[in-house]
This record gives C-alpha cells, structure tokens and sequence, in this order.
C-alpha cells in the first residue's frame, strides 16, 4: 500500500466567518449565561442564603463593625450591655460559633439595630428611654433572636448573592460589589425584617426573659415608652426598623398574663452606675 501526504488547501483551519463576529457571540454566550445565574440565584436567594458559612457572614461584617468601634471603649456602658447580651445569649439557645458583640453609639436617636455577624448597636438616646434592665432586655433579646435566626443576612441575601456569584468570577470585581451593597449609604443599619421575623424575634425574646426572670413584668414597658416616643422625639427611629403594632403589644401582654409566679411584681433596676454614666456623656 502506498501512502502520500496529499496539500490540504489553504484555509481549511480558518472560519469563513470575521474573528471579531466570532469574538462577539462567545462574549455574548459568557454573558448571557452569567446574567441567567444571577437571575435564578436572586430569585432563590431567600433559599441559598442559609447556606452560607455564618463564618462568611462574620468576615462580611468586619469593615462596618470596625468603623463604629469607639476609639475609646465605654467601660461602663458597654461592658454591662455586654454582660446583658452575654446573660441572654445563654439562654437563647444560639448554634455553636455564634457569638454576640454589643457595641455603643453616643448619639440621642432612639433605635437598637443588629446586623451581620452578630454585631448588636445600641444607641444613647433609646438607653437613657429604659425604665428598667427588663425593658432593655426585651430589646437586646429580640435583637439577639435575628441574629439566631440569621435574618440580617437574609435582609441583605440578594445582593450578598450576586457579589459572591462575582467573586467566583472575578475576586476583585466580586468585593468591589460586595464592599459598595454592604457600606452604601449606611444600609447595614436600617436593615428591615418582615412581620414573621419580627414575630419569631418577639417570641424568641419572651422565652429568652421568662428563662432569665421568671417573669415578663417590666418588658410591655418597652413598648408603652416607644409608643410615646414615636409621637414627640424627632430623632425617634426605632419604628423604622421595628414595626410596631397592637398586635405585639396584646400578644407580649397575653403572655405575661399567663404566668402565675410570685416574681411577677418585681423588675430588675438598671444599675446606678449606668444611669450616673450615661448621664454624663456629651449630648
């Protein structure tokens, strides 16, 4: 048998079609099929979020939490609102590695606002508003309880999505996103949950004060202040981030009334050297 080695012709190797048309459909294919992704992961982002490494989660927050620390740490402020968080904590029941970092804003807005990676904010102006240390840990527990309950990242779930769906892509890119959605205008601090989260959170925060009192006498206080806070206190935020209807208030009273303890009379004072501290900060 003889073989040869026949001359192709030339140009078998080179499309007929322009390199740039070519060039054109595949950078189109790429993002097209990127935009499809995006789009199917915002609309499964409440299902994905909780998937997520709450060690993610924590990384995320760094940055914002960092850039709210005080210089100079309050000591006795913060380290009773610690004390508090740390209290409630033990009893709410919180997955393994979460941990609870309280941190103080000597500012007169009446608000309280978790966020992500366990961070908790309180701010002056709702504290010096406490009648008492069971209204305030009405508020630190139902905090505590969207954290628990992972619902700050589920506030931020599609675009904390779409940015890890960069990174994978383009890590630069990626935290560029991520880095502007997380800091942009403040967003981690007016986070709004719906109503089934603020209803677990309060139901969450009712256990967590029946297990660490005995009772819930002291916590309506709470609400009775902000209804009359709402009204007259122009710094008055607290109801931007936390709903408030007569439906919470009657179903925290409900509750209370079914206990039939001899502690139900007595709330806890805030303690005196707190009041003296707060007292004493530059309005």
């Amino acid at each position: 048998m003889q073989y040869t080695n026949p001359e192709l012709p030339e140009g078998i190797n080179t499309s007929k079609e322009h390199p740039l048309k070519e060039f054109f459909w595949l950078t189109s294919g790429v993002i097209a099929s990127i935009a499809a992704l995006a789009l199917i992961l915002v609309l499964l982002a409440d299902f994905i979020v909780d998937y997520i490494p709450y060690s993610w989660e924590q990384q995320l927050s760094i940055p914002f939490a960092s850039s709210n620390d005080t210089e100079q740490t309050p000591e006795p402020v913060e380290a009773y609102l610690q004390d508090l968080a740390d209290r409630l904590s033990s009893v709410q029941d919180l997955p393994e590695g979460m941990h609870i970092k309280v941190h103080y804003i000597n500012k007169g807005t009446i608000n309280a606002f978790a966020t992500l990676g366990g961070h908790v904010f309180f701010f002056r102006g709702l504290l010096e508003k406490m009648p008492n240390e069971n209204a305030l840990a009405m508020v630190m527990a139902h905090e505590i309880a969207h954290i628990k309950y992972r619902h700050p990242i589920h506030g931020l779930g599609r675009g904390v999505i779409i940015g890890i769906l960069m990174s994978v892509i383009n890590s630069a890119m990626g935290d560029a996103i991520m880095q502007k959605f997380l800091n942009d205008a403040g967003y981690l601090t007016v986070l709004k949950f719906n109503r089934d989260m603020e209803n677990d959170s309060d139901d969450d925060a009712i256990k967590a004060l029946l297990s660490l009192y005995g009772h819930l006498n002291g916590a309506d206080d709470l609400f009775l202040m902000l209804q009359r806070e709402s009204d007259s206190n122009e710094t008055f935020e607290f109801f931007s981030t936390h709903p408030l209807t007569e439906k919470r208030i009657n179903n925290l009273r409900a509750k209370a009334n079914q206990q039939t303890t001899t502690l139900a009379s007595r709330v806890t004072p805030l303690p005196d050297a707190f009041n003296q501290w707060l007292a004493h900060q530059d309005k």
